[in-house]
């Protein structure tokens, strides 16, 4: 195996750059009200609907006691509606409402935005290495 500690030192450097670079440490996620986790709550909320809790402790590994404070407020700030599960009663299934999807297009057009910017500084043949080195990257860490 390659030496692990320039490749470690490397993937570490990236992630901090990275995490700089889109502002992931800011305590309000794209200048709005909502921290990071919030917000991939409110896109596997929108791209799951109707999505229960579990489904989404699951496809984002949190931690079930914050999930259910963020879901609290979210639902107290009218963002999200539950209804039982046809399936199991015990289980709420949670969808967006209204006022829930203005909020996250909102982010969603202010993310799409920021990575617009972004990669706007680069020509398109920039692009095209940046599209094919993160299609590498994700195929060898996200198998």
């Amino acid at each position: 195996m390659k030496n692990e500690t320039p490749l470690i030192q490397a993937i570490r450097s990236f992630n901090r750059n990275y995490t700089k670079l889109i502002g992931l440490l800011d305590s309000h996620l794209l200048a709005s009200g909502y921290s990071l986790a919030e917000a991939r709550i409110l896109y596997e909320i929108h791209a799951n609907m109707p999505v229960s809790a579990s489904d989404i402790i699951l496809q984002i590994d949190i931690d079930k006691g914050y999930l259910s404070k963020v879901l609290k407020r979210f639902e107290v700030n009218g963002l999200i509606a539950k209804e039982p599960s046809p399936v199991d009663a015990r289980m709420s299934l949670l969808t967006l409402t209204a006022a829930g999807h203005t909020v996250f297009n909102s982010l969603d057009a202010a993310s799409n935005q920021q990575v617009k910017e972004m990669i706007g500084k680069l020509t398109d043949e920039e692009q095209d290495k940046l599209s094919n080195n993160i299609a590498a990257i994700s195929a060898l860490l996200f198998k």
